[in-house]
């Protein structure tokens, strides 16, 4: 019996173990999600990771699908060498050079797209502050919004350049709170004006270089909006990124099984008022239930509310848009030693120095191990 709703295309889905022939990933494969995001829990070689690529592919025969990554460098890398491995981005931030930080773009989405993926959510675009959260750390580019701005610009036209579709996070700025959102929901002090300013900036630079998507920030910031979370805000989503800063592209959830959304309601709850207020993907990364309780509670709302029905519309249409502009298009196996970790990538990144930080601690992958509540994206 075929069990595809349409509806379920907006869902960028995780799941367990390294195969696609399992009934986990089979099971959302007939479910009809719009793509899938891997983690370091799916990852065991790149040549198992182009299988597993391809294998999706096949398992969504005739669909164009997202095929997502968290590849920052440092910390937050779901692919090592034999992969360039590259330094965190605050090494990046200290060279302050844009030629360079393009290069470090392109080299990094060749390596993806030789592999099968074409989305990256990078790059971080969060302003790095005294207090800043150790959850974006040094995967932020610096402390100067300006050079947050051209760099983070020019690392998404690299990636771009390389047939990826690049991601600006975590909008409208994750960088002045000091808690975790993949375990509660911060809140953000600052007044209107110090964020456009400070925070706001960077995106705004990055729309104008033509970046395709953006992702949320599960963060609150009462003087954007004095109740709901960015991720679940029409005023900071609808209101200003896409009507004031004229965003036309995807935008992205953070990953809605974090801390900060599900100690305050439930996932299928927060992906309706996501899709209300603005959002187009939404990030489900572990657990087939969850997606099933999404694609329900979408379902309803769509049946009784033609309103919301035409929001979906309009994010399947975006959603396969951008599935469209940027293809999966994998290297043959036979090719991929020639490309991962290539001479000329390597050199970049020795131009860079500093190490890539695989032993400190990556929030977004901490619960790789355990059944958590989230296996949280971000």
């Amino acid at each position: 019996m075929n069990t595809r709703d349409p509806l379920a295309g907006l869902v960028l889905a995780g799941f367990e173990g390294t195969q696609a022939h399992c009934e986990e990933v089979e099971s959302l494969a007939e479910l009809g999600v719009g793509g899938f995001i891997l983690f370091a829990r799916n990852v065991a070689s790149p040549l198992q990771v182009h299988g597993l690529l391809s294998d999706l592919g096949s398992l969504c025969a005739g669909r164009d699908l997202l095929l997502a990554v968290d590849q920052e460098g440092g910390r937050v890398a779901r692919l090592r060498s034999p992969l360039t491995e590259w330094p965190p981005m605050a090494t990046l931030g200290a060279h302050n050079d844009e030629a360079l930080a393009e290069q470090v773009g392109r080299a990094m989405g060749v390596e993806l797209l030789s592999l099968g993926f074409n989305v990256n959510f990078a790059p971080v675009l969060d302003v790095r502050c005294e207090d800043t959260t150790i959850a974006i750390g040094d995967r932020s580019l610096g402390e100067q919004p300006e050079r947050v701005a051209q760099l983070g610009s020019a690392l998404a036209i690299g990636l771009q350049s390389a047939g990826i579709m690049a991601c600006a996070k975590h909008f409208p700025g994750h960088g002045h709170v000091a808690e975790d959102s993949h375990h509660e929901l911060p809140v953000c002090p600052l007044g209107e004006q110090e964020l456009r300013r400070d925070h706001i900036a960077p995106f705004a630079a990055a729309l104008q270089a033509g970046v395709a998507s953006f992702m949320t920030a599960h963060v609150v910031y009462p003087a954007l909006d004095s109740s709901q979370p960015a991720t679940l805000s029409p005023r900071i989503l609808e209101q200003l990124l896409r009507e004031e800063m004229g965003f036309q592209g995807v935008l992205f959830t953070d990953d809605l099984g974090m801390g900060a959304i599900t100690n305050n309601g439930t996932v299928g709850a927060a992906a309706v008022a996501a899709i209300r207020a603005g959002a187009d993907g939404l990030l489900v990364c572990r657990h087939l239930d969850a997606v099933r309780d999404v694609l329900a509670e979408l379902r309803t709302t769509a049946d009784a509310d033609p309103g919301f029905a035409r929001r979906c519309e309009q994010s399947l249409s975006r959603i396969a848009a951008a599935a469209a502009r940027f293809p999966s298009r994998p290297l043959s196996a036979s090719q991929l030693p020639s490309v991962l970790g290539a001479a000329e990538h390597r050199a970049i990144a020795e131009k860079l120095g500093g190490l890539a930080s695989s032993a400190s601690i990556d929030p977004t992958r901490g619960h790789d191990q355990q059944r958590p509540t989230a296996d949280q994206e971000g």
